[in-house]
């Protein structure tokens, strides 16, 4: 099937695609519309993100709807509320030119009133996660006797979700006449339980191609050993200036701990995962979507549902329990006609997965270095260099200021402005990476004993502070440099480690300004609280003093009414 027009697809839905610049089918969709239109029987269709599954199960969906009956015909759950706002979108597209036709989302996290009263207004296609959908049927608010066919979109990780008693609870109360349409990029043995249990003799169509996008993406690895995993990530983040991805990982535990450092050390980032609310998870979206974040840092079943064409990278903080997974992760990346970069951080005893990958879904790494200090921080310069070249100078703006800036810069020559100006946004690259560490894996292990470990920061240049407000008082490595930035009146001052604890914190700093910023800062009413700031005690190993952390939080307590201390 070459091109739409050979469906038989309604006039309608035929003008709607032509809108949205539809041409030619993928694969999925030539393989799957055919049978959904000409057919009852059941399908299971192997199939990875990017390959066009909602235009395969949604096209023939609309075209079968019966708009006289105002009863649900087609119901379609997938895994998240994203997921499922994402697929509801397109069939209101795809059916723009149908008059009467409704499709209705039902999914947590949002007014269940107001979808009821979705649903009692008639509704011919039910678009839904399992848990609100059980919760829609036990109130007696979903009928399911009238559905033709249910579609099970990303089945493998509504299972992994543990939604197995919810889809069979779902199951039981459609018709046993009914068509079921299952949709996985991977096949388990809790896949093919549904298929025994409930479909019968189904037709098994896979896409021929792994993903629509495969062409479009270029795949590395980084080796490494697991200690300097985190420290990898952030040299492939420093590398690239202008990166826009994800960075997957195994559990939302070491997601939130990922997340958190790259925030702690400074970096665009944030994280989904199961522990956040859905207006937590909204927000994060919403800024991610926008490009207010740079790195998402997220588990396979929370990144459900994202639905961003301009992702630069995708990073695979670990490597993926199966290689399908990888496959699908990786074609988030190259759409929309750009290309795209998947990055594996490995280890040695993991090449063999490497090659399976490639033998599998035919497709090429290539071993990358892990980048320098120096490489870092010349790619860094030049990006400086790139961006004032290409900034636009509105000259009648500034026009009134530049008398007064002349005259203040006036004592500096061409050369010793331009290595001013290069120092104030670039000692943080240059500072941190002066004795960086070879972070490549050698090929003989006897090399590798002998090499040295040098320290990856020179630590003279850090001060390291005490603040006595923490956690509990809602602060947080981002409200921290805020805080600091504005007593300094400045973004450029150099800031290391930050450890937030529960009453009180500790923050490494330029050691030149070691002296204003306790000035600036002692006093200060933060949170509610009068700040108490000092040098932080170290003993030799470089560690905290407890014990006197533990003296100026006694302190502390005992002298908090005369502070005037607020809890918020």
């Amino acid at each position: 099937m070459k091109s739409f027009t050979e469906t038989n697809l309604k006039k309608e839905i035929l003008n709607a695609i032509k809108d949205i610049g539809f041409t030619k089918p993928t694969v999925i969709q030539s393989k799957t519309i055919p049978y959904l239109i000409n057919s009852k029987e059941d399908i299971i269709a192997t199939a990875q993100t990017g390959t066009g599954k909602t235009g395969a199960f949604g096209l023939p969906s609309i075209h079968l709807t019966n708009i006289e009956v105002k009863k649900p015909q087609t119901l379609i759950l997938c895994p998240t509320r994203e997921l499922c706002i994402q697929i509801s979108n397109d069939l209101d597209t795809f059916s723009k030119y149908i008059s009467g036709i409704k499709i209705v989302p039902v999914y947590g996290g949002s007014s269940i009133e107001k979808q009821i009263r979705s649903l009692k207004q008639g509704a011919h296609v039910i678009v839904g996660t399992p848990g609100r959908t059980v919760d829609m049927i036990k109130r007696k608010k979903l009928s399911l006797q009238y559905i033709d066919r249910v579609v099970l979109d990303e089945a493998d990780e509504m299972l992994s979700m543990g939604f197995k008693d919810d889809l069979d609870l779902i199951l039981s109360k459609t018709p046993n006449h009914k068509q079921i349409l299952l949709f996985s990029a991977t096949m388990g043995k809790k896949i093919l339980s549904i298929t025994k249990k409930y479909m019968n003799d189904p037709i098994n169509i896979a896409s021929s191609e792994t993903n629509s996008s495969t062409k479009q993406v270029d795949h590395y690895y980084y080796m490494v050993q697991a200690k300097f995993r985190y420290e990898v990530l952030k040299r492939i983040a420093d590398m690239n200036p202008n990166i826009y991805g994800i960075i997957f990982c195994r559990t939302r535990r070491e997601t939130k701990e990922v997340s958190n450092k790259l925030m702690q050390d400074g970096y665009n980032a944030d994280s989904l995962h199961g522990d956040l609310t859905q207006s937590q998870r909204d927000e994060v979206m919403d800024r991610f979507r926008k490009k207010r974040i740079q790195l998402l840092v997220a588990t396979d079943v929370a990144s459900r549902g994202i639905d961003v064409d301009s992702l630069s990278h995708i990073i695979n903080y670990n490597f993926p329990d199966e290689s399908e997974v990888y496959i699908h992760r990786s074609g988030r990346t190259g759409r929309a006609g750009k290309r795209g970069i998947s990055i594996l951080i490995i280890n040695t005893r993991e090449m063999n997965k490497i090659k399976a990958i490639e033998k599998n879904f035919k497709i090429s790494f290539k071993h990358e270095k892990i980048p320098s200090g120096n490489d870092i921080c010349t790619k860094q310069l030049f990006a400086l260099i790139d961006k004032i070249e290409k900034v636009e100078v509105d000259e009648a703006q500034i026009e009134q200021f530049l008398p007064k800036i002349y005259k203040k810069l006036d004592w500096l020559s061409r050369e010793e402005l331009i290595k001013h100006f290069v120092s104030a946004e670039f000692n943080k690259f240059l500072s941190y990476y002066k004795n960086s560490k070879d972070l490549n894996l050698l090929s003989n292990r006897n090399d590798r004993k002998k090499e040295k470990v040098k320290p990856n920061r020179n630590k003279k240049l850090f001060s390291n502070i005490y603040i006595n407000i923490g956690s509990k008082n809602k602060l947080n490595p981002s409200n921290l440099i805020g805080i600091i930035n504005e007593v300094l009146k400045s973004d450029s001052v150099i800031i290391g480690k930050i450890q937030i604890l529960k009453s009180f914190s500790f923050f490494e700093i330029d050691k030149k300004k070691e002296k204003i910023i306790i000035d600036l800062l002692n006093g200060k009413k933060i949170k509610g609280v009068s700040l108490i700031v000092q040098v932080a005690k170290e003993d030799p190993k470089n560690k905290p003093n407890t014990n006197n952390h533990r003296k100026t939080k006694k302190s502390f307590k005992k002298n908090k009414r005369k502070l005037n201390f607020k809890r918020k």
